[in-house]
């Protein structure tokens, strides 16, 4: 079990909770709406993220 692919997971899934959560706290007042949006935000960003995976690391270039 690697933490970085859950580390990458949570971070997305809070950055995007966090960025529909201000969008929808703009006019003060969060309906129930706006809270099913956060919740999709956050559920879609931690599942897509978590499925893809981490790009191989490439070989280092020599300079000439």
């Amino acid at each position: 079990m690697k933490i970085g692919s859950y580390a990458k997971a949570v971070v997305a899934a809070v950055s995007a909770g966090m960025a529909s959560f201000v969008t929808a706290a703009g006019d003060g007042v969060v309906n129930t709406g706006e809270w099913v949006t956060v919740a999709l935000a956050v559920v879609g960003a931690l599942g897509i993220t978590y499925v893809v995976p981490n790009s191989e690391k490439s070989e280092s270039r020599q300079r000439y």
